[in-house]
Order: structure tokens, then sequence, then C-alpha cells
């Protein structure tokens, strides 16, 4: 009697480090680390968005660079491109689960900044000044 058995999955390596030069994790951080997926992200929150009110509402975004971030958070299994055969086509982008997981964090950091961006600013006015009277 013989039996087909499916593989095995691969097993999970949960002893990633990211402070290891290697570690794969440093990509992801590299990746919600820029500025376009934050906004994407949190754009996405609560909503299903098609691509041109994507490029709409974050302002300053190149329809290349829009492509690419979507493309790569599509790629690490947070967001869901949804195309319908329409005429031209239809496409439209969701959070997955694993990217709601993020969002708590993603609207924290991007509006963490709206909120403080006064006292940076002024920081920053005040760390020059320093630096300029100092020459």
């Amino acid at each position: 009697m013989v039996t087909s058995q499916k593989p095995a999955p691969p097993a999970r390596n949960l002893c990633f480090n990211v402070y290891a030069k290697e570690c794969p994790t440093r990509m992801v951080l590299d990746r919600l680390g820029d500025k376009w997926a934050l906004l994407v992200l949190d754009r996405l929150q609560n909503d299903v968005v098609r691509f041109n009110a994507l490029k709409r509402d974050i302002n300053g975004i190149s329809q290349k660079i829009l492509s690419q971030v979507l493309k790569n958070l599509e790629r690490d299994g947070l967001i869901l491109r949804q195309a319908y055969p329409t005429v031209p086509v239809t496409v439209e982008y969701s959070l997955k689960p694993l990217g709601e997981t993020l969002i708590q964090a993603v609207s924290s950091l991007t509006h963490w900044a709206e909120t403080h961006m006064a006292d940076i600013q002024d920081s920053q006015r005040l760390y020059d000044e320093a630096k300029n009277s100092a020459l």
C-alpha cells in the first residue's frame, strides 16, 4: 500500500535577530521605514482603494514609486491586489490580515509626526542656530 504524503511545510525560524547584519528582518524594517510604504499602509486603513485614488491622496508620489511600493507590500503579504476585468482594468488594494497587524504602529508613527512637527522644527532651528554661532 502506497500512501502519498504532502511535503512538510518549511520550518519557521523564530530566532530572528534584528541586530544581526544578515537577518532578513532588516529588509522588512527597511521597507516599513520608507515614507511611501507607511503612507500607503495608513491610507489603506479601513478602506479598499484604487490605484489612482492612492496616487491622488498621497501627494508627491510618482506612479512608478507607487507601483513599486504596492508590489513590495503585496509580495510581503501586507496588502491584497484585486483586479477586475473591466475596460480599463479596475485594480483595488486593501490590507490583508498581516497588514492589519501593523496599522496601529503605522498610524501612530505617521500621525506622531504630524502632532510633533512644530516641536521638531523648533529643535532643528535651535540646533542650527547653536552650530552657526559656534562657527
